[in-house]
């Protein structure tokens, strides 16, 4: 994993757990076929590829509302 990249997508997402996991999940979808949705034209893991998706914000996360009642 590029480390000016993770840099770079820290700004995107501030909260490290999340960044790791929306990386981690991200970077299964397209190990697993998914097409990227950005184009680069050096050949990048699918790790550096989803922080790239971060980067330009074409991916970014949402926290699900907890419902109190019970």
């Amino acid at each position: 994993m590029r480390d000016d990249y993770l840099k770079e997508a820290q700004k995107k997402i501030t909260d490290p757990m999340i960044l790791i996991n929306v990386i981690s999940r991200r970077a299964k979808q397209l190990k697993s076929g998914y097409k990227p949705l950005i184009e680069s034209l050096e050949r990048l893991s699918a790790e550096d590829m989803a922080l790239r998706e971060v980067m330009e914000g074409k991916i970014t996360h949402q926290l699900a509302e907890v419902d109190d009642e019970v």
